[in-house]
Order: structure tokens, then sequence, then C-alpha cells
């Protein structure tokens, strides 16, 4: 199963190489420094780092999408990401996420994972939750779990099983609202405007065929 994405999770590249590039403590480095010196090898160079550029953003109608690569020196990984803002029942903020990386097992394999952020405390949290995801026109019934907090919002992420995450994301680009619920407990109604044309970027970014959802 594929990790949830977390727009955070970016900085932590910055903030993992800042850790690696802490010199010695001072304490050692005086100690060293009150013992005779032995003679030093000559300098061996050190491996270039993973070559990072600023992620891509775009906008596409209520989603935004995100692409973030980082060169290994061998390959190219490339995480790709596309989110939209909503305003969630009892008036709480929340955001719904798909993510992918080229990394990943890649549709028809598998699907984005798919994760609902909303500052509810009052909705169902665990294993196995009940979820019904749709429009009028049809719902799907899937299957999600609680995760951490998300820029301190509470998390679900559906169950990704390649079956439902297809249904899911065809009922999204079908819809123009997309109501979801956990149980009886309604989350809210989500704006789907831009929905293809942020899909299809995701797979044009991360290397996956849209035409099953997109056509």
């Amino acid at each position: 199963m594929m990790r949830p994405f977390r727009f955070a999770d970016l900085g932590a590249v910055g903030a993992l190489a800042a850790l690696i590039a802490v010199p010695f403590p001072a304490a050692l480095a005086k100690t060293a420094s009150a013992q005779p010196a032995p003679a030093q090898p000559a300098p061996q160079a050190e491996p270039a780092a993973p070559a990072q550029v600023a992620p891509k953003l775009e906008t596409c109608g209520r989603w935004s999408t995100l692409v973030d690569e980082v060169d290994t020196g061998e390959d190219l990984r490339k995480t790709c990401a596309a989110s939209t803002a909503f305003i969630g029942a009892g008036g709480v903020p929340g955001t719904l996420t798909l993510v992918i990386t080229n990394g990943d097992a890649l549709p028809p394999d598998a699907y984005p994972s798919i994760t609902i952020a909303v500052d509810n405390k009052g909705l169902p949290a665990g294993k196995s939750i009940a979820a019904t995801i749709g429009d009028d026109k049809g719902r799907v019934a899937a299957k999600l779990h609680s995760d951490g907090a998300v820029n301190g919002r509470l998390s679900w992420t559906v169950d990704n099983q390649a079956k439902i995450s297809l249904a899911l994301l065809r009922a999204m680009r079908r819809a123009s609202v997309l109501d979801v619920s956990f149980g009886d407990a309604p989350v809210g109604s989500i704006s789907m405007d831009g929905f293809t044309k942020a899909y299809r970027s995701l797979g044009a970014s991360c290397g996956f065929p849209t035409a099953d959802v997109a056509p």
C-alpha cells in the first residue's frame, strides 16, 4: 500500500540534508587538536548529493497540482500530487489530496492514494471506517483508515484497492460536487472543478495512462 502523502513531507528532504551536514561536536574537535596530527591521506572527492529542483506547481480550477523531482544520479524520482480545499460540515476546513510516485505501482495496477484531511474531531477514527463518496448519479462505498495529522488536521486514507480507487476516481471525474460521509457522519461537499485537468497532469508528470479515468 502506498503511504499517504503530506505536503509538509517535501521539507523533510531539506531538513535531512541539513542534519547530515552538521559538523562534529566542538569538544571532539578540541580534543583532536591537542594530539599530534597524524599524516592525512589525500582528500577524497565526496559523492554528489542528489539534485533537487523546486517543486512544479499548477492551478487547475479549484485544484492544484505539485510535482516534486529528485535526481538521484541513477534515476529521476517524482512525487505527483493534486489537492483541493473545501469547507466541511460545521464550517471546518479540509483538503482532498491524491498522490502517487513514479516508484509506485502505476495505473492500471494501482491508483493514486486518496487522503481526506479535515479539522473535525467528531468523525470516526481507526481502521476499516465505512465511507460513502459520490453524487446523485452514483455513490461508491469504500473503507478508510485514519492517519496522523496533516498540517494539524486529522486525516483518513482510502484503502488502496485498484477496483475501488478506480471507481472513486471516475466518480470524481463525473461529479461537479462530491459528497463524502463517514458512516452517518457528513464530512463535506467538495468541488470537482478542475479535477479532470489535474488528474491528466498527474499522469503526464508521473508517466501513467489516464484514459480509464479522464478520457
